[in-house]
């Protein structure tokens, strides 16, 4: 029981930090924030593929791990996509002096 709620403990701590650490940066910063935070992303599809392949014998685990790639598929796919948008916006318009 203790380390399960160290876990919890450790999850709202994490959820605290991010929240301030989140409304302290300036929307400059943004964007170079999201692409970093999209690679650090894809290490948990890979924790997501080693989770569902060690199923073994328990459907449930491979049921769990497959959800866990396509959350984690969704996360960063739609992270890059919001780069790219975001991107978009600090171009310059076609056929306009920089």
């Amino acid at each position: 029981m203790s380390i399960m709620m160290l876990l919890i403990f450790t999850f709202l701590i994490a959820i605290f930090l991010g929240v301030e650490l989140i409304t302290k940066v300036p929307s400059q910063l943004h964007t170079p924030l999201m692409s970093g935070s999209n690679a650090i992303s894809g290490i948990t599809i890979v924790g997501a593929i080693l989770a569902a392949g060690h199923g073994g014998d328990s459907w449930v685990v491979t049921i769990v791990g497959l959800f866990a790639v396509i959350c984690a598929s969704i996360n960063v796919i739609g992270g890059y996509l919001v780069t790219n948008r975001m991107l978009r916006m600090f171009k310059g318009k076609e056929g306009s002096k920089q």
